[in-house]
C-alpha cells in the first residue's frame, strides 16, 4: 500500500506534480489580487516555482506558480491554501476522445449548461467553477463535466475549435448544437458563448453590456433584444469541439532531480 504524500514545505519540489483535494482560486500573478482562474477538486497541476522568502519579515511568499495540466493554464496559488490539500501524483496523461465520441456527449453538455443557468449567478472574471462564471469558464466547465477539457479563454477556444463560419451570414445550417460562436472585435476574440439550437445560444456576460450572468440569447432577427444585437454586432466566428486539449506533454512523469540513474 502507498502512503498518500500530502503537499507540505517538507514535500515541496519544483516540477513535480499533484491533485487537488479542494477548489481553489488561481491569481493572475505573484502579488495580485485578480482571479485568473478557479481549479476544482481533482483537477491536477505541476508546481513551477520554488517558494520564496521576504527577507525583511522573514516569511514564506504565500503564493507558488503552477500549471494547471489540463489545459496547461498558469496561474498562481495561495500555498496556504494547497498545505495538506494536495496530494502527489508520479505521472499524468491527457484524456482522449474522437470526434464521434465528443459528439455524442454534447446533449449531456447543453444540459449541465442550462442546469447551471438555473442556479442563482452573477458574473464573476475568472469564474471557472461556479455557480459564478465568466464566459470561456463556463464554457469550459461545460465540457469539463463530461470529461473534454478545451483551452481555458475565450481566444484560445477560438483557436482550439474547427472553424464553422467566419461570417454571421454564412452560419445557415453548418451551425448545430453544441457549437461554439465568438464575439469580439477584429484584433481579438473577447467572449464566447455556447450554441444551443436555432441560433439560440447560452452564455455568462457581464454587467456592462451583458446580463451580470448566465443567459440564453438569440443571433438571429427576431429574437434580437438589446444585449443580443450588441454581440451579433460583435460576431467573429463560430467553431465546433472535435478534440480534446492535448497538453503540451502529453505525458507528464515527474522526475525526482535525486534520483539515482
Amino acid at each position: 500500500m502507498t502512503l498518500e504524500v500530502l503537499l507540505t514545505k517538507a514535500s515541496f519540489v519544483s516540477g513535480s506534480l499533484w491533485k487537488l483535494r479542494i477548489n481553489i482560486d488561481g491569481f493572475k500573478s505573484e502579488n495580485s489580487d485578480e482571479l485568473a482562474t478557479q481549479a476544482s477538486i481533482g483537477r491536477s497541476f505541476q508546481l513551477i516555482s520554488c517558494l520564496k522568502s521576504n527577507f525583511k519579515n522573514k516569511e514564506i511568499i504565500d503564493r507558488v506558480k503552477v500549471r494547471l495540466l489540463e489545459d496547461d493554464y498558469i496561474c498562481w496559488f495561495k500555498f496556504s491554501e494547497l498545505t495538506h490539500n494536495a496530494s502527489k501524483i508520479e505521472s499524468w496523461e491527457s484524456k482522449f476522445f474522437t470526434e464521434e465520441k465528443i459528439i455524442s456527449k454534447i446533449p449531456r453538455i447543453l444540459s449541465w449548461t442550462k442546469a447551471a443557468k438555473k442556479i442563482s449567478d452573477t458574473y464573476l472574471w475568472g469564474g471557472t467553477i461556479g455557480p459564478n462564471f465568466d464566459c470561456s469558464g463556463l464554457v469550459q466547465s461545460a465540457f469539463a463535466s463530461s470529461g473534454i477539457w478545451i483551452p481555458r479563454d475565450a481566444y484560445q477556444q477560438e483557436k482550439f475549435c474547427k472553424n464553422v463560419a467566419s461570417n454571421i451570414e454564412a452560419l445557415g445550417e453548418e451551425l448545430k448544437p453544441g457549437d461554439l460562436l465568438f464575439f469580439g472585435s477584429s484584433e481579438k476574440c473577447t467572449h464566447v458563448g455556447l450554441h444551443i439550437e436555432n441560433g439560440f445560444y447560452i452564455h455568462s456576460s457581464g454587467v456592462t453590456d451583458g446580463h451580470n450572468g448566465i443567459e440564453i440569447d438569440g443571433l438571429f432577427p427576431p429574437n434580437l433584444g438589446e444585449i443580443a444585437s450588441f454581440y451579433r454586432s460583435k460576431f467573429r466566428s463560430a467553431g465546433r469541439v472535435i478534440s480534446c486539449y492535448r497538453s503540451e506533454q502529453h505525458s507528464r512523469r515527474f522526475i525526482d532531480p535525486y534520483e539515482e540513474f
